[in-house]
Formats: C-alpha cells, structure tokens, sequence
C-alpha cells in the first residue's frame, strides 16, 4: 500500500455528526471534506454499516474516506440505526426501517449546505449490500454506486442456504451480529446517556439465527431486498467487485448479465476484502478507479470511465494446495460483456470414474441405465473438514486444503491428463440423474484441479439440497429409489489448467462443516451415462487480453495509529479422537486488546466457534459461536459476551443462547434463550 498525503484538495473532519430521523432517532456521522466544500459544494459519498465507525472500522476507514474525500467529496460514514453511536436498536439485517433510514440520510446528505444535491454510496460487504438494496429504490439524489463482496439473492447466494442447503455461517455470522448489535456507545460521544442507550440494545436484542431458522426455504422474508428479484428496479450506474476466494464470487457477473444501466465488474484473486486491501494478492489500485467513477457520475467529468471493457478479471493459475497465499499468480483478463461472446460451455459426460471428452449426446442418453452404470456414495461426516470457510477472510487462514482426504469419502470422476492448457471463466455446472434412498439427502460438488503428484487444490464447489431440485419456495419430500435430475450450481470462477494436470469432479452426500447435513445418511445413486459436467471455456491467452498491469498500485490515506497490549491468536484445529470418535474444528479469531491512539480506548475482539460431531450420527452434529466485545477508557471497563449453540435431532433444531453484560467486571445484564425450531425438509 503506498500511502498518499499529497492530495488535490485539503480535507477536514468531523468526528460525530447527527443525522435526525423522522421518527425521533438520531444518527451518528463521521464526516470527511474539503476545507473548500463550505463556499464550493461537492457531492457526497455515503458508506452505511454497523461495525462501530469510532473504534472497530476506524483504521480500515481512515485508509480510504479521506482519500476520496482529498479528491473532491464529502466522504459520509454512517453507523446503522442501533449500533456504534447512533441510537435505537438493530434487530436484524437489510430491514425496511434500514432501508427508509438510509434514504433519508442521503436526503439529508442532499440537502446540506457542503453538499451539491448528487450522492453516491459505496461499501463492502454489509455496506454493499445497503447501496445496492437502496439503489432498487430510487432516491433521487442517488447518482451511482461503488460495491465490493455483496449478493443480490440473500436466500440462494449469501452466507444461509447455499442451493438450499444451509451453511454453518448461518450460525456463524448471527453469532458476530449478535455481538455486534449489543455493544455499547462511547460516553465520550453520546455523554451520559451510553448507559441507557446499551441497555436499551441489550433489552431488544434476540439471537438472530432463530428468525434466519425460521425461514428455511425461499420466501418473503428473503426475496425482500435481494435484488434479484427485479433488477430493473436499480436505475443508477453501478461499479461492482469481488474476489474468487470470497464467499460473493457470482453477484458481479449476474448485475453484468442483467442490469440496464452503465455497469463495470471487477473480480481478482481476493478474500473478503476491498481491492486495495487485497488478501491473496496482487491488491490494486481501486481507489483510483473509485475516484475515477464518482468523477465521471458525479462530477460529470469525461474520463474514459465507461469505456473498456466490461468486466476486468484475474486468470489464475494453478497453485498447490494451501489454507492461505500472500499471491495468486495469474494475469488480468478483459471481456467486452457479459454473458461473454468468448466463454462457450463445453459439456463432457462422466463414465465411470471419469470425465470424458465432449461428444454428442448419445441416442440412449436418459434412457434406462443398466446395473454397472449406476455409482453410489454415502460420505462420512469427515468430508468437509478440510474445506475452510464458505467466504475467506483470510485471518486466520481459512481456504480449503489438499482434498486428497476428501476424495476418500467421496465418488470421484477424473480426466485424462490434459494436453493442453483449458481455462474456465463462469459457474460451471454439474448435471445429475440420480436416486437416492432418504426423504431428504444433499450433494456437494467439488472440481479440483489435480497435479501430477496427486495434490488437489479445490478451484470451485457448489451444494444443493435435493428437496430443493425442482423448487426453493415449495420443496418436496424425495421419493426413496425414484430417478430425479438435478443441476448443481458451481461458484463462478477463473481458473487455467496446465497441461500434464487433471480436473477432478467429486461428489459427497455430506459437506460438514460448511454445510449443515441432512437428518440421516442419504445413499446417493449416480447414472453416469446421462450426468454431465458442463464446464465455461475461455480460449487461453487473447491477443485483446487486458494488458499486464491495468491498474495502479494500492493507495490510500495514512492510517489511524494504533497501540497493541495484547498479542491477537489465530487458531484453525482439527481434531479426531480415535477411542470416542468425536471430531471437531476449533477456529480462535482474536484481535488482540488494541488502544485507538485518537481516542484513547481500548477495544478487544474475540471469535470463537467450534464445530463438532459423533463418528457418522448425522444427529450428533452441532455448533458454537462464542463471541467477547471489550471496550475501555480510564473508568469505563464494559464487556459483552454472547454464546450461541446451535444442534439437532432427526426433527428439530435447538438454538441455547446466552447473552452477558458486565461493567467494571460486575455482571449487569444476563438473558438465556433455549428455543426449538422445526427442521423444513433440511
């Protein structure tokens, strides 16, 4: 990161700005502008998440508004409604009072003497997702947006139910806004009202998995705010990123595919990162193509920002197996659209064992299988315990490792070695005529690109519940024995073959821990003369490839000093015990206590799940996710601590969750939820 101090404009900061709500409630605002925006206005850019803008995103933040601002804009972030130092309370994600703050931000934003009337927002992750939600509903001073690491489907495609089936970050990331949503105010910012106003949170907080629980398969609940439901609805353009070791690696292509207003995509080799922070790298200069954007919706300047192609992504190149890469090699490839006039799917037929060359389809193709074409699996809970998380964020390293182990649990079909380099660029998809032998069974899809020594590094997967095959909104029971065709959604990915390696399709009836499994092990049966893989080849190499280096080197603002007390842990642990045999992966993500040197407090952050089963008793699965917030300032010593553990029988799941506060180390607030949710065909 080279860090800029010369920028075109000098910049001045506001450290808490309120911002009224119709209702009463006021919100709190960092403001960053130019010195000169109080006799010449300039538009405003608005970032709107929960994470605590005075102490937990404030290094990160510093790195970038100022940046923007330095260039012209008033730089606005906002704490949602709830959290930070803004008041009231936040009791889920994307809600509509959310969304209606949000717009009458912008209108407040519009209407402020520094500013011109034209907004813009920009964010990552939960930041992204409220630009995009927002943007669907046409505020009218709203210009354009900036995105990173979102998804337009909150049901199919986010961190809940992958192809129906649900992911352990469902309970993961419940347990982090359950922290987050019940940290306090700073006293030194909202004065002596932090007390009334933390217990107000903690009073109205519920665990939030039990409401994601309670919405299993595709319905209202879900398809409000995702925008996939109508995106005609977004009329502003739109610059949108990801990364391919992120767990939003599909929503940049379908905005491309489906929006009809000026778009630009961007995908590189990231985790759950910004591009200018990117984790594997090579990080980029975005914040110049950031700068650029804005300059040209906002400021109407004619840059070039629209030509080019539409979307610019990073090829990579194979590379061993491993939880975590400083680098991704590769090269930056360009498509003029999307869907792309280069990318073809190519369909290859499985055999046994194998992935055949792409042929015709044969005459008999669907037709009755005999006993020798029918392979069956029925995995062990083991397969998935080597799979990382479903989106990286790279602390503590969290990507899937050697599959050699999977495999062993797991029908695998394999090419012969290549002869030539293949790239693959989009979702490939794998297209099963199968039978299986319980009500409820799930398959988990894996391609992995095989080196010579045997080593698999898994380049893509997909899940997909097989109630769900014909419908998310009204699964149906499967018929033990009775023949189904089911498609297999892959993330999207760009990913070259080299020649001498192999790709490898493997299926598994289990993904533990990403995914939650079924009830009870599902015998899965595979006609392999009428399944297919259909992969999107990309010929290698272009001449009309981007060039080498399209980007500037990362940028950014100086950050925010900070002082470290105590060391952060990182831990990612599994173990077996081979007498009882009990399985577990232990994950520790602790910050470490960190003093914000501006402001004077001390901030500490701790993650710990655990994910755990019994030999091969699908019932017997169960997590954890235990979560401390500390937060501290001469004789202001407050902590919350969260606990939430999620497990099952064959019926139900059962959610225990218990909610701690304590000042000064004396235990000011305690709750207890023991609740039970009815399994829905999952």
């Amino acid at each position: 990161m080279r860090y800029v101090t010369q920028l075109p404009h000098e910049t001045k900061e506001e450290e808490h700005v309120v911002i009224p709500m119709s209702d009463g409630v006021r919100l709190s605002a960092r403001v960053w502008r130019p010195l000169s925006s109080d006799h010449e206005p300039v538009p405003a850019v608005l970032e709107y998440i929960p994470y605590r803008k005075r102490d937990l995103t404030a290094v990160r933040d510093s790195v970038h508004h100022p940046y923007v601002a330095g260039h012209g804009y008033a730089c606005v972030r906002v704490d949602l409604r709830g959290t930070g130092d803004s008041e009231g309370v936040l009791r889920d994600e994307y809600l509509e009072q959310e969304q209606r703050d949000a717009e009458e931000v912008l209108a407040w934003l519009a209407d402020q003497p520094w500013c011109d009337g034209s907004t813009g927002m920009m964010g990552i992750s939960w930041g992204a997702f409220a630009a995009l939600q927002v943007a669907a509903r046409q505020p009218p001073s709203l210009k354009a947006i900036v995105i990173a690491s979102f998804t337009d489907d909150r049901h199919a495609d986010d961190m809940h139910y992958m192809g129906g089936a649900m992911l352990s970050d469902n309970l993961a990331e419940a347990g982090t806004m359950f922290a987050y949503a019940t940290c306090p105010p700073d006293p030194a910012v909202v004065g002596d009202r932090w007390r009334d106003m933390w217990h107000e949170r903690l009073e109205h907080t519920r665990p939030w998995v039990l409401e994601w629980l309670r919405h299993q398969r595709r319905d209202d609940y879900w398809r409000h705010a995702s925008v996939a439901e109508d995106y005609q609805a977004v009329r502003c353009p739109v610059l949108a990123s990801s990364g391919w070791a992120d767990g939003y690696s599909n929503a940049v292509t379908r905005l491309l595919a489906h929006l009809d207003v000026p778009r630009k995509g961007l995908i590189g080799p990231w985790s759950h990162k910004f591009p200018h922070l990117g984790e594997p790298g090579p990080a980029i200069g975005y914040l110049q193509e950031v700068v650029r954007w804005w300059d040209h919706w906002l400021k109407g300047v004619d840059n070039g920002a629209v030509d080019g192609p539409m979307l610019r992504t990073w090829m990579q190149d194979s590379v061993p197996p491993s939880t975590s890469y400083e680098e991704r090699p590769g090269r930056w490839v360009a498509e003029p659209s999307w869907t792309s006039p280069n990318v073809h799917p190519v369909t290859h037929p499985l055999s046994r064992h194998r992935i055949e060359e792409p042929v015709e389809a044969s005459s008999d193709q669907g037709g009755r299988a005999g006993a020798g074409d029918v392979l069956t699996v029925r995995s062990p809970l083991s397969v998935g315990q080597f799979a990382g998380k479903w989106a990286s964020y790279n602390a503590p390293p969290d990507l899937p490792y050697d599959q050699r182990e999977e495999d062993g649990g797991s029908l695998v079909f394999e090419t012969d070695p290549l002869t030539d380099p293949l790239e693959i660029l989009g979702s490939p998809t794998v297209e099963l005529d199968l039978s299986v032998a319980e009500p409820v069974a799930m398959v988990a899809a894996r391609l992995s690109d095989v080196r010579p020594d045997g080593a698999a590094t898994r380049v893509t997967y997909g899940l997909l519940n097989l109630t769900r095959c014909e419908s998310t909104e009204q699964p149906e029971p499967l018929e033990p024995g009775r023949r189904y065709r089911a498609t297999v959604h892959l993330n999207g990915v760009a990913q070259s073959f080299p020649p001498g390696h192999r790709i490898r399709l493997s299926l598994s009836t289990s993904y533990w821990p990403l995914a939650w499994p079924p009830p009870r092990p599902a015998e899965l049966s595979v006609r392999q003369r009428s399944s297919t893989l259909t992969l999107p080849v990309r010929p290698a190499h272009r001449p009309d490839d981007t060039p080498a280096d399209p980007f500037g080197p990362p940028e950014g603002t100086p950050p925010l000093t900070t002082t470290t007390l105590t060391p952060p842990e990182e831990r990612w642990e599994v173990r077996r015990d081979l007498i009882g045999y009990d399985a577990e992966l232990d994950i520790v993500k602790d910050r470490g206590l960190i003093r914000c040197d501006d402001i004077g407090v001390d901030v500490g952050c701790r993650a710990h799940e655990r994910y755990a089963a019994t030999a091969d008793d699908f019932t017997s699965v169960r997590g954890e996710s235990t979560w401390t917030m500390r937060f501290g300032r001469d004789d202001w010593d407050v902590r919350v601590v969260t606990h939430t553990r999620l497990r099952c029988d064959e019926q139900s799941f059962f959610v225990d969750a218990t909610l701690d506060g304590y000042e000064a180390g004396r235990r000011v607030f305690s709750r207890t939820w023991n609740e039970t949710v009815p399994r829905d065909l999952l």
